[in-house]
């Protein structure tokens, strides 16, 4: 089964929200100014004034919030790091569901294969019906009881060593 990378599972989109927000966080932090403050002080007329810049003159004026925090130095090279240990984790993730896949594929394949020795094996047990196997020039070869007992014994040992769980 092929699946699109375009889909988009519920994983996926909060990783990416995840990432989106905090870029966005980090572009903001990165573009404050680091001296940025607000100022409040009542003007001539009484009324309360806030501000970014300080008042000038003699006006009794008070900063109302700190300086910001200064932007974090390596914000950015964190941020790449992070961002190729997610992007190993994806790819750490496809390279074990393909291994799984490889795995369930072969595991199919020996049963089957599995399934196809035990019906030899039950057709050559019967008696009764003509058995017949191609030589290597491709003709066609009545099978004796002891062609047919070989080939049964032969059967056996595969199913014993490739179809059977080992014990636990």
């Amino acid at each position: 089964m092929h699946m699109s990378h375009s889909l988009r599972t519920p994983q996926r989109t909060a990783a990416r929200l995840a990432w989106s927000t905090a870029l966005a966080v980090a572009v903001l932090a990165l573009a404050a100014p680091a001296e940025a403050a607000l100022w409040k002080w009542t003007d001539a007329n009484g009324r309360v004034v806030y501000s970014d810049i300080p008042p000038s003159g003699d006006v009794k004026a008070e900063r109302v919030n700190g300086p910001s925090a200064p932007a974090n130095a390596t914000a950015a090279k964190e941020m790449i790091q992070q961002d190729a240990e997610f992007k190993k984790r994806q790819h750490q993730r496809a390279e074990d569901a393909s291994k799984a896949e490889k795995t369930g594929a072969e595991t199919a394949r020996r049963q089957e294969t599995c399934v196809q020795a035990r019906g030899q094996i039950k057709a050559l047990g019967m008696d009764d019906v003509l058995h017949v196997r191609m030589n290597e020039r491709g003709e066609r070869v009545v099978m004796d009881a002891a062609m047919r007992k070989a080939e049964i014994d032969r059967l056996q040992g595969f199913v014993r060593t490739q179809c059977e769980a080992p014990a636990r």
